[in-house]
């Protein structure tokens, strides 16, 4: 069975538009990206020095798909230093009764994780929220990794 953190939302707007959001990584996860994210190739993140990841963008397909592959990883907060390392990120779009299903998973990202807990209420702050508001209003928030944080409790080493 796959434990992999998974979950969905639908809009009202075009695949082509979703796409579009899902490559602005700064208009909804962070503004502390390093490269570029709407093409083939790597970009960075990082969080202080809480969080910092290596990513490979290594599938995009218009208006259908985007898959990123985690090619290195740190965090602060967890005894495990192999946690997202070489997991998968996958954004699939489909058209279902008008609307436009956005499913994300992070392949890899299991409830065994020390991270799965932050992991998942990270995700599902900048998925369903975040990425959800660029998509409909045109306006996401990204850097809100402060408040996950504090929230968990974790502390800028």
């Amino acid at each position: 069975m796959n434990q992999s953190y998974s979950t969905y939302f639908k809009v009202d707007q075009s695949p082509e538009e979703v796409f579009a959001a899902i490559n602005n990584v700064r208009g909804w996860w962070s503004e502390e990206i390093e490269g570029t994210t709407d093409e083939l190739g790597e970009f960075k993140y990082h969080y202080q020095d809480i969080h910092r990841c290596t990513i490979q963008i290594t599938e995009l397909v218009p208006s259908k798909k985007v898959v990123w592959h985690i090619t290195d990883n740190y965090f602060n907060f967890v005894e495990d230093k192999n946690e997202w390392k070489d997991t998968d990120i996958v954004f699939e779009l489909a058209k279902k009764d008008g609307k436009t299903e956005v499913r994300f998973t992070h392949v890899g990202l299991v409830p065994e994780y020390e991270c799965y807990a932050v992991c998942t209420d990270s995700w599902g702050i900048y998925i369903s929220g975040s990425l959800r508001d660029l998509i409909t209003k045109g306006k996401g928030q990204p850097n809100q990794s402060e408040q996950i944080a504090n929230k968990h409790g974790i502390k800028n080493s």
